[in-house]
């Protein structure tokens, strides 16, 4: 009977495991127990975050949507309610963008929203 050495499968997983931890601080980049517990918490978070990104988007592109209706004087409320009765169907990073960078088509929008 031979012996069956696994240092080679182990070896990789490890390495595999400690190439997605660089870029941690303290022992946690290089510390095989530290790194593995400190992945499975970033990419327990890493989920999370990409759904939050998308939250945080949709706050800013409001934002920026209502403070350019207030320069029209309707509120974001008005304005959104104006946007669906006449059936136009523009999403709020679209609209964000309008009001940076194409104001005027932006106001036109507003018109066709305050006759609702």
């Amino acid at each position: 009977m031979t012996r069956i050495k696994r240092g080679k499968i182990a070896h990789k997983r490890r390495k595999h495991l400690l190439k997605h931890a660089k870029g941690f601080r303290w022992g946690r980049k290089s510390k095989y127990r530290q790194a593995k517990e400190a992945l499975y918490h970033a990419w327990s978070y890493s989920y999370g975050g990409r759904k939050m990104k998308k939250r945080n988007f949709r706050r800013i592109w409001e934002t920026q949507i209502s403070a350019a209706c207030r320069q029209h004087g309707i509120s974001y409320s008005r304005f959104v309610y104006g946007l669906k009765k006449n059936k136009i169907e523009l999403d709020r990073k679209i609209l964000a963008e309008l009001t940076r960078d194409h104001p005027e088509i932006f106001k036109k929008i507003v018109e066709k929203a305050k006759t609702a």
